[in-house]
């Protein structure tokens, strides 16, 4: 969710953190494992924000240094494979930054973290639909979005 390691560690260690400090307001009758998730998407979304907040008050020196996505090397080592895996990773990049920050989550949670849907809707807070509906709007954006680069790999 967060698109680089070291914040995906830094949010790890902040859930915890705030885990243990709210361990007291944990409601036994709830899942642990699903108020963690949400501790964790919490701490991941407050994350993303104040990164948009703080790209859009300075302008990016080098976009690979932003999202180190971008900067990851390709397993062929032709030239127009390689172009092709630098613009596929841009796309996908910028594709998952214009989904909504539920849509993400839902997505990642799902797809990237493997959760069922009644789990997702337990993290997102809102109805198993809701999180279903989530999902399907994520997967169908990410297609428009990355439909031009599967016609132009075929």
């Amino acid at each position: 969710m967060t698109g680089n390691e070291q914040d995906a560690e830094d949010v790890v260690q902040e859930s915890f953190l705030r885990a243990y400090r709210q361990l007291g307001k944990f409601d036994e009758r709830a899942s642990f494992g699903t108020w963690l998730y949400r501790i964790a998407t919490n701490c991941s979304l407050d994350l993303v924000r104040s990164r948009k907040r703080r790209s859009e008050n300075l302008a990016p020196a080098d976009p690979e240094m932003e999202d180190p996505v971008l900067a990851l090397p390709s397993g062929d080592p032709t030239p127009e494979r390689h172009a092709l895996s630098g613009e596929i990773r841009e796309r996908v990049a910028e594709a998952m930054n214009e989904l909504s920050a539920t849509e993400r989550t839902a997505f990642v949670l799902r797809h990237f973290e493997g959760m069922c849907i009644e789990d997702v809707s337990r993290v997102l807070e809102c109805q198993p639909g809701a999180a279903k509906h989530s999902v399907f709007r994520a997967v169908q954006k990410l297609r428009r979005a990355l439909e031009p680069l599967v016609s132009t790999a075929r």
